[in-house]
């Protein structure tokens, strides 16, 4: 199932990072935070999951583009493994790449659990995004599950009560905890009318989170001002439309709400004007601006 490019690294106290494109990942929060990650430490690919056992590429298309010299490339679904030393610790990371497989999960996860055992990592961090009725003027809330009690508390997660089908993050986690390997889900909420369109404020809030479990100091410049930048971006649009003015201003008030904190941070609003309306305008908007 994982091909190595290059023989298993040996690593000190390693923890593995992994995020997958696809269902769990709202506002393409969790992947770009990996990405952050991969491309600030310079990470180093070592393996790769073959995924002619695990991808419908019916469902998944391979894609194909120019590539150097004239040639043609051809790119498939991708779960690539990375390797690199944590910056601001004495451990390396792994970094999981993923994309959510059509087939196969038990496969795929008993392997990934295979390589972890391979290379003696010693905690599993996945990392995910959902939908939730918090509006972009506020801070991203943050929660998950670890399978040590402790550790969810010193990290200050809020606990998902949701209940329901579950991504191929949900899985691996589960699989942890079965093999009796220690594991953290971290998921960022991103507001339901920007969940279309990548967002940047989410992703800065999985790295931050993981750099707190980890102790480890990930370069956030350039995130934090594209994250700066996208949240003005968003105000311009808002302030140039009094509906979607109105409904934001809805958010904030059911976000500032006593009942704020009881509230499971999935579950979606009903208000007077319809979310859809917000974001097919943000898409459009982002259609214009790249144009």
């Amino acid at each position: 199932m994982v091909q190595y490019a290059e023989p298993a690294p040996l690593l000190r106290r390693p923890v593995l990072v992994a995020a997958f494109a696809g269902w769990n990942d709202a506002g393409e929060c969790a992947t770009s935070a990996l990405e952050t990650m991969d491309r600030e430490i310079d990470a180093r690919t070592f393996a790769e999951v073959d995924p002619e056992e695990f991808f419908d590429f019916q469902v998944a298309r391979p894609t194909i583009s120019d590539g150097s010299g004239g040639s043609r490339r051809l790119d498939w679904p991708r779960n690539r493994f990375a390797w690199a030393a944590l910056p601001g610790t004495d451990r390396d990371v792994v970094l999981l790449e993923g994309t959510e497989p059509n087939l196969r999960w038990k496969t795929f996860t008993n392997g990934v659990l295979e390589l972890a055992e391979r290379l003696d990592v010693e905690l599993v961090v996945t990392l995910g995004a959902l939908q939730v009725d918090v509006p972009h003027t506020r801070p991203t809330p943050l929660s998950g599950s670890a399978t040590d009690p402790d550790l969810a508390e010193r990290i200050g997660l809020r606990r998902s009560g949701y209940e329901g089908p579950t991504g191929i993050t949900g899985v691996l986690n589960h699989a942890c905890g079965q093999a009796g390997l220690p594991s953290v889900s971290l998921w960022a909420g991103v507001p339901h009318y920007l969940a279309g369109a990548a967002y940047a404020a989410g992703a800065l809030t999985l790295v931050e989170a993981v750099a707190d479990l980890l102790g480890a100091e990930f370069p956030l410049d350039d995130l934090v001002h594209e994250a700066s930048a996208q949240r003005e971006e968003i105000a311009g649009l808002v302030d140039d439309d009094d509906d979607l003015a109105r409904y934001v201003s809805e958010l904030e008030e059911r976000s500032d709400g006593d009942d704020a904190e009881e509230r499971d941070p999935g579950e979606l609003p009903q208000p007077e004007v319809s979310g859809d309306e917000l974001a097919a305008e943000f898409e459009r908007y982002l259609r214009d601006r790249d144009s």
